[in-house]
């Protein structure tokens, strides 16, 4: 069994409040659980209205597959128009490591 996760530090656009934010972050998770059937969340800057950390997890029986659909998941992140993908850090983990 892999474990996989990613984590993106992200600055947000032309956002002016928390409640934007809230509504861009919330459909951009909703939108990444629905194409690639990942676990995710805000994982940080929840006080920061420009400003975002999210992270992705998912559970794979190989780990081809787990890095694919991890750097599917970061490919769609960098691509949104409506923010700027300041990094990704992506780590895999065996079962029996």
């Amino acid at each position: 069994m892999w474990v996989g996760w990613i984590e993106f530090d992200i600055l947000l656009g032309d956002v002016q409040s928390l409640k934007e934010k809230r509504s861009i972050i919330r459909s951009l998770l909703a939108e990444l659980k629905r194409r690639f059937d990942v676990s995710v969340a805000e994982v940080g800057d929840h006080d920061q209205y420009r400003r975002s950390q999210l992270g992705a997890g998912l559970v794979a029986a190989d780990r081809a597959h787990l890095v694919e659909v991890l750097t599917a998941v970061e490919r769609f992140v960098a691509a949104r128009p409506e923010l700027e993908l300041l990094s990704a850090r992506q780590r895999e983990l065996h079962s029996e490591d």
